[in-house]
């Protein structure tokens, strides 16, 4: 089975073409980091104006690179939510027109589940239960999976996301964006030891995250000791490398200690973490000696399927058509839509 997929809920413009929800026939990313960079995040009508210019070409260079017909797809699938409301309805809108002109299904699809089956796209086979932890710019969800295409969450940032707290942290030091990265490199070989970050507690006892306390630990440090934002990215100084070292550290930990113990609790077959902050070195060297610690298999997806793309969009595509999820022509974009 051949699905189409589009993803347009933040700032990257994407189409793909997979077969059974596992084989990537083609999978096409066009990014606008250069675009926002200069505002250290993501500016929403920007964002839209360019997946506007985008998405004609992003789809054809699919197609083509799947070397297929739209008579040769069996269904089109679209992200349908959360994310921002004026890029999700570019995609959606496109998704809809491609699906009716050649009678094709329409196939909503979760974003936060689609991070979720990207790691099926790179493994044969993932032995469920899982547990899996999505950390990305926008969300921090930890989400039982006892079967395919299931998802029951079991805690979510209360605050900003694991992803924008390392946004805001490069920005207040003027690293640039997307800090994420920016902070990965800088912390390689730097005392991530030189600050103590407490970590939050929820006390209701939820597996919940929070984020927003670090990140204002970070700003009180930076006024306390009259540190200074960094003017040149090629010099950074070696103060600047420690704390966002031991900022990193603080989240990883925060992010890894929810994991550990909903692990122990629900005791699943194997772990999942994925997201574009999975991209990041200490969260991977972490997680693999937290699942290592449980006796647990982790699986984690290549890089270019950790960061948003079309192609875990069809992965989860094609497991929401197989339980008969279907859309009709009034499908509308979802900003807030929840995955339980």
């Amino acid at each position: 089975m051949r699905i189409l997929a589009i993803e347009t809920s933040c700032d990257e413009t994407a189409a793909a073409v997979v077969e059974d929800g596992r084989r990537i026939l083609s999978n096409v990313v066009s990014t606008q980091t250069a675009i926002h960079a200069p505002f250290g995040g993501v500016v929403p009508e920007l964002a839209s104006r360019h997946h506007l210019e985008n998405i004609c070409p992003v789809v054809a260079k699919a197609m083509a690179d799947a070397g297929m017909a739209y008579a040769g797809l069996d269904a089109v699938a679209v992200t349908q939510g959360p994310g921002l409301v004026g890029s999700l309805l570019v995609g959606v809108q496109v998704a809809k027109s491609i699906a009716f002109v050649h009678g094709k299904p329409l196939v909503p699809v979760h974003h936060i589940a689609g991070h979720i089956q990207a790691p099926f796209l790179s493994h044969a086979e993932i032995p469920l239960p899982a547990l899996a932890l999505v950390v990305s710019g926008g969300h921090s969800h930890l989400y039982d999976v006892p079967e395919e295409g299931t998802y029951r969450l079991l805690g979510r940032t209360r605050d900003d996301a694991a992803g924008e707290a390392f946004d805001k942290v490069a920005k207040l030091l003027g690293l640039g964006y997307p800090g994420g990265p920016i902070i990965d490199r800088l912390s390689q070989g730097a005392n991530d030891r030189a600050v103590e970050f407490p970590m939050a507690r929820i006390k209701d006892g939820s597996g919940d995250y929070s984020f927003s306390g670090i990140k204002t630990a970070v700003l009180h440090h930076v006024r306390r000791e009259g540190i200074a934002p960094a003017t040149d990215p090629e010099n950074v100084p070696q103060a600047i490398k420690d704390l966002v070292a031991s900022f990193q550290r603080g989240v990883v930990t925060a992010l890894l200690h929810r994991l550990k113990r909903a692990a122990e609790k629900t005791r699943p077959k194997s772990l999942i973490l994925t997201g574009g902050v999975a991209a990041n070195t200490l969260l991977r060297l972490e997680g693999t000696r937290t699942a290592e610690a449980l006796g647990l298999p982790l699986f984690v997806p290549p890089i270019a399927l950790s960061t948003d793309n079309a192609a875990m969009i069809g992965a989860a595509a094609f497991v929401a058509y197989r339980k008969g999820t279907r859309a009709g022509w009034d499908l509308n974009a979802e900003p807030q839509l929840r995955l339980h």
